[in-house]
This record gives structure tokens, sequence and C-alpha cells, in this order.
């Protein structure tokens, strides 16, 4: 099993959430990709902890659906499909359209120029071509809004889903996830928030997430991209 580079020790006093968020991140962000054994053994031993905050994190991981195990034999990163966009990316779609109604009345000028700054990072992001920093760019931009919702349930369950969602984009169209992204979607989104047009705001989130679940499809089909075919001797249990 390979395992990422850990470039700062674990902070002892949260032990157990950053070891959590740690192997969160690696999978989230494809650097341990879907089917990958997991040896708690080897992970414990790279973050410089014991067996039993890693397996804690594990089963925290599989109530989420990101890591699936057979009992006693072994523990994988789950697969995903390329499919799953169509299925979460309306659900998110419909649980923003609610965050943007709930966050209106305590959206501050801070707020809109973090996301400003978010859409700033996000166009420098995809000048560089680099799709780990864009994606984050534009999940701090909806975050802000989801978040000022003060709607603990909604944070949570979009937090979730767009877990899911990057797994997806990372998986199957990292070297894709740099094309042209139309910035102006943002800017007209901050300024329906900015003038506390509800209405006119929860369109344009809608908007945004159509386009990008067209981005996806458009490249999807023109490169050819689709499921892998399921290989026997990669399965576990063989």
């Amino acid at each position: 099993m390979p395992i990422p580079a850990k470039n700062k020790p674990i902070n002892r006093s949260f032990m157990r959430e950053e070891v959590y968020n740690t192997l969160l991140s690696w999978i989230m962000e494809g650097e341990l990709r879907p089917g990958e054994k997991l040896l708690d053994k080897e992970l414990a031993k790279n973050m410089g902890v014991s067996r039993t905050p890693v397996r804690e994190a594990l089963r925290r991981l599989e109530d989420k659906e990101l890591v699936e195990s057979s009992a006693n034999r072994w523990t994988r990163v789950s697969e995903v499909s390329i499919k799953e966009p169509e299925m979460i990316y309306p659900i998110i779609m419909a649980l923003e359209e609610i965050a943007v109604s709930q966050a209106m009345a305590h959206l501050t000028e801070g707020d809109f120029e973090k996301m400003a700054q978010a859409n700033k990072a996000l166009g420098k992001a995809l000048a560089e071509e680099n799709p780990v920093k864009a994606s984050m760019a534009d999940i701090r931009f909806h975050d802000i809004f989801i978040e000022r919702s003060g709607n603990q349930h909604l944070v949570t369950i979009l937090g979730d889903l767009k877990i899911k969602s990057r797994r997806v984009e990372v998986t199957y169209f990292e070297g894709y996830a740099c094309a042209k992204y139309p910035l102006d979607e943002h800017d007209r989104i901050l300024d329906a928030l900015g003038s506390r047009d509800v209405a006119l705001a929860q369109s344009l989130v809608r908007a945004n997430w159509q386009s990008s679940l067209k981005r996806l499809k458009d490249i999807e089909c023109r490169t050819g991209i689709d499921d892998p075919d399921y290989d026997s001797d990669n399965d576990p249990d063989n």
C-alpha cells in the first residue's frame, strides 16, 4: 500500500481528529485511490501514532461509505462511480438554494470579501492549471454562504455530499478539471447576494451547479472516460 508523505507530525492533543482528517483528505484528493487496501499498522507507523486512532478513523470513514471492509480480511477505499454527479449534484443544488435563503440575513461585507477572494484564487488556480487548488477555492466560495445559514444539519449533509463529488472529480476528471470555468457565474452569485435578492441568488446557484454537471458530461463524452470494467484479479475476496 503506497502511503502519501506526511509533512507534519500529528498533534497529540487533537490526535483522533487529525488522524481522521488526514485519511479523509488523502481519500478525497485521490492520494489513496478507490479500491486501494488500507493497512492500519502501516498507516499508524507513517503518522507516528498507535493503531487505535487509525482504526477509529477507518470506522468513521466506513460510516460515511468512503471505506469498506470484510471482517478480519481486508479494508479498502470504496469504489466510486463516474455517474455519481448525476445523482449528487441535483441534491447539492437544492440544498444550496435552501442555504441561500437561510443565510441571506446573516451575510456581512466581510463574507462578501472572502467570497471575492475565493473567486480570485479560483481564477489563479485555473490559470496555473492546478485542479486541486481550483476545487478548494470553488468549495470555499460556496461554503461561506452555506455556513452563514446557521443550519448545522445542512452544513454537515452538504459537506458529506461534496466529499463524494470531489472524489469523482479527482478519480475520473483530474487531468481535465481545469477546463474553462466561467468565473462570471460566481461573480453574478456574489452580486445577487450583495443586493439581497434571494430568488435571483438561488436561480444563479442552481444554474452554477447545472453548468458544472454539464461540463463534466461534456468532458466525459469528449474524452471517452467511463467506469472501469470490473477486474476480478483486483477483488480482495479472490
